[in-house]
């Protein structure tokens, strides 16, 4: 007799997906993304990007590593749920501290095993990133018919504001560096040359821990935080980070700031949401695209230098390049799509680019990103 399912997925077109439920009981609601990247599955669920967001692993090896502390982008998940292939086996690394679903039941979060991820991933990129409730009730019983109507009552993300969600509650330094072998976070010995602001729009830990690595002393204020309150710390940088949402939602009160920041001439670095952000407020719009960019091999063209790199990416949003106004130039485009994925202001130290290049994708395909920021910031002082 085969056994019953104790999940489900629920999809506003009215498909249903049944599978086997592990992590916690219950239902979200959510929009449904895919990822391509073959690891770092505990960073995709801990990133705040991720914020309303059930994510679908093309990859089917999801568990296998644990989960350790030291992966973690952020203090909790934030990915509601997720969707894989194959049940997550016991954990076989010597970095794991934990498995991943006894890590997920006990944060709260939802997975649904023994799905057709193939299947799944065709019909997002066909019919673009659909609205589902991703249901698990070890008894099996659903009503799915009130699942359908709840993931087409969901408003969905365009609209949302999520980075007040996800940000800090209150300013904080950051000093740590980034990872090394045999295992540990390295804090650079440094004088601390440069004083950066970060924004929070629900940044990732380990961008935080790129900007140290440079050399910078970190302070992290949130997505609220106002020129003003910014220009208090005496900055001689300021970067603006990634994040979950709509733009435009959260440009409502970021634009205005950002404004008022670039009439200061300061060295400013955006990524991801921050990227978007710094569009907004030099004059281009974004736009909702069909399935996003969710994954570790994205290729990106730099086409000022004719330079490959393979990046990580992780948005549903994207900046329209052909808003971008005079004195404003493209510096990346994808190449599996042609979109936007960087941009600089032609007369001021002012950059952003789409993608993480904190990810390491590459894996340090990007990394001089940061390097230019402090080259910037060097440049100013001198």
């Amino acid at each position: 007799m085969a056994q019953k399912p104790t999940a489900c997925l629920a999809l506003a077109d009215g498909s249903v997906f049944y599978g086997r439920g592990f992590g916690a009981t219950g239902e979200v609601v959510a929009e449904l993304v895919f990822n391509t990247a073959m690891t770092g599955y505990q960073e995709i669920m801990t990133d705040p990007s991720y914020a309303s967001q059930v994510v679908t692993f093309t990859f089917p090896h999801i568990g296998n590593t644990g989960v350790t502390a030291q992966d973690d982008e952020a203090a909790e998940p934030v990915a509601p749920g997720i969707v894989v292939k194959w049940d997550p086996t016991e954990p076989s690394n010597w970095r794991a501290s934990a498995d991943l679903v006894a890590w997920m039941e006990k944060r709260g979060r939802i997975g649904i095993g023994g799905i057709d991820t193939r299947r799944l991933t065709r019909a997002i990129r066909q019919q673009g990133a659909p609205h589902v409730v991703l249901a698990h009730d070890p008894s099996g019983n659903f009503d799915i018919a009130a699942l359908v109507a709840r993931a087409r009552e969901w408003q969905g993300l365009v609209g949302l504001d999520l980075a007040k969600e996800v940000t800090c509650a209150q300013s904080y330094n950051w000093t740590e560096g980034t990872w090394a072998w045999p295992g540990t976070f390295v804090t650079p010995e440094t004088s601390r040359p440069f004083r950066v602001v970060a924004v929070d729009y629900g940044a990732k830990r380990n961008i935080l821990r790129s900007l140290a690595a440079t050399g910078a002393e970190v302070t992290v204020l949130p997505a609220t935080a106002t020129a003003d309150e910014i220009l208090a710390r005496e900055p001689e940088g300021v970067f603006l980070s990634n994040g979950p949402g709509d733009p435009a939602a959260t440009g409502v009160y970021a634009v205005p700031m950002i404004r008022e920041l670039l009439d200061r001439d300061l060295p400013i670095f955006g990524i991801c949401l921050g990227h978007q952000m710094l569009a907004l407020a030099l004059g281009a719009r974004t736009i909702k695209m069909n399935h996003g960019h969710h994954g570790a091999n994205h290729p990106v063209k730099d086409v000022e230098s004719g330079k490959v790199e393979i990046t990580s990416m992780n948005h549903g949003f994207a900046v329209d390049a052909q808003t971008l106004p005079e004195g404003v130039i493209e510096t990346h485009v994808s190449l599996f799509d042609g979109s936007n994925c960087g941009l600089r202001i032609a007369d001021k130290p002012v950059f952003s680019v789409q993608y993480h290049p904190e990810a390491s994708p590459g894996p340090q395909d990007s990394a001089h990103l940061f390097t230019r920021f402090a080259d910037a910031m060097r440049a100013r002082r001198a």
